[in-house]
């Protein structure tokens, strides 16, 4: 069992089902507003990683799927100062794990650092869920993100 620090959304469908899975496996989530969390250049540049920066944005974010915002325009430092302006544009969760640091929700990655696993009594909740697409936005019209009320 780990103690997972979990950056969401708040009322993020995707984040909600994420967390599920973690907890149904046995983990302690604590949860963070991505939205509202004093980012530094240093502590966001860990979850970013070695990734091309483009995959570092949040395909659902408003001014990207508008074309408003291209992830391509950007250098790393850009990218990280755009993000820490607008948490939007992050591509979420973001997940903290002891000392390594996750953006995603990448099953294969967080399999190889900890159980995913139901726990023992859990099996049929995570096999009614049916949770597939971890990833995408299950709002077709974006909605979701869109509401800035969170």
């Amino acid at each position: 069992m780990e103690t997972i620090l979990f950056y969401e959304k708040p009322g993020c469908q995707n984040n909600i089902r994420q967390k599920k899975i973690l907890e149904l496996s046995g983990h302690v989530v604590e949860s963070v507003n991505l939205l509202e969390h004093p980012w530094t250049k240093e502590e966001l540049e860990h979850y970013l990683g070695e990734k091309p920066v483009a995959d570092c944005f949040n395909p659902a974010a408003p001014v990207i799927k508008s074309g408003l915002v291209d992830p391509f325009d950007f250098t790393k430092e850009e990218a990280l100062e755009e993000m820490i302006k607008e948490p939007l544009l992050i591509k979420r969760p973001l997940l903290k794990i002891g000392n390594h640091y996750i953006q995603g929700f990448d099953t294969a990655v967080l399999g190889n650092l900890i159980n995913l696993k139901p726990v023992q009594g859990a099996e049929n909740i995570v096999a009614e869920s049916s949770i597939s697409d971890l990833n995408s936005c299950p709002h077709i019209d974006n909605s979701s993100c869109i509401n800035q009320e969170y």
